[in-house]
């Protein structure tokens, strides 16, 4: 399939002057600092890039119940926490799963620092966000964006 095509198209048929609507994924993701300033960050499972804990919301949930979902699979939150939204990313095209996906950036403060590799990681690690203004690569630059925005 092709961007225009993909998946999450829902058109009309040819006689309504109804025009189509595009779905896009909605993909949740977690900024958490440790006492020292430092980014929590995962290598989800075969994966051989870090990025921040979440992923996507399933129907039927509302955004605190998808975070805990994906922050408990990833590095294994327990307990409560607040959040705040402070970023969204444009939309995507993800070539490899053929739909467009926009990732919306929460602040998270949990109650309980403590983390593990989840279910759905390989390494959990708190980096600097100093450690990615030197790194080319698009998505960690995302991260000190999403910094400067606390």
């Amino acid at each position: 399939m092709t961007q225009q095509n993909s998946q999450g198209v829902i058109g009309s048929d040819k006689s309504s002057n109804r025009r189509t609507d595009y779905l896009y994924r909605i993909s949740l993701k977690g900024l958490i600092r440790n006492e020292k300033g430092e980014i929590l960050v995962v290598k989800e499972a075969n994966r051989g890039w870090w990025d921040l804990p979440g992923g996507g919301m399933d129907h039927n949930e509302d955004i605190k119940t998808a975070l805990a979902r994906e922050l408990k699979e990833e590095v294994n939150l327990e307990g409560d926490f607040t959040y705040r939204i402070i970023d969204i990313d444009e939309p995507a095209y993800l070539n490899a799963h053929d739909f467009w996906q926009v990732r919306l950036i929460f602040e998270i403060k949990p109650e309980v620092m403590e983390f593990s590799v989840g279910e759905d990681g390989d390494e959990v690690a708190f980096i600097s966000p100093q450690d990615f203004e030197t790194l080319e690569d698009r998505i960690n630059q995302r991260f000190v964006r999403y910094y400067k925005h606390l």
